[in-house]
């Protein structure tokens, strides 16, 4: 295993495991990096001026990227789609961060996914 593999799979574990965290884990609490004033993850869509139903379609998503990474260890096949997805739905938080004129500490976590996402994809 060269250097890259190596770093794809760590790659393959951290971003699911961050998306969890902030989606199971975090959800309902207020946290330094939330956009706007939001003081939940709900809250952070409607600070962003989404409706509700794009709090659930983009966790829908999100998870749905995140199980891609993962199961990517068993059917290779699925890394690219679940990275391209991860890395679309990341860059969409950095334009939402924009849009509300978050500080750039908020736009931090979105950044780091975002860079690994893209990683994955080559």
């Amino acid at each position: 295993m060269n250097i890259h593999e190596i770093l794809s799979s760590l790659l393959q574990i951290i971003i699911p495991l961050g998306i969890l965290n902030v989606w199971f884990i975090r959800r309902g609490r207020a946290t330094a990096y939330r956009g706007g004033n939001a003081s939940s993850l709900k809250d952070e869509f409607t600070a962003y001026g989404l409706p509700v139903v794009a709090f659930y379609v983009i966790g829908v998503l999100k998870l749905s990227a995140a199980a891609m990474l993962l199961l990517g260890f068993l059917l290779p096949a699925l890394i690219l789609p679940g990275a391209a997805l991860m890395s679309a739905l990341m860059l969409g938080a950095l334009l939402m961060h924009a849009k509300v004129g978050d500080t750039p500490k908020r736009y931090v976590p979105a950044a780091l996914m975002l860079g690994m996402s893209v990683f994955l994809l080559f």
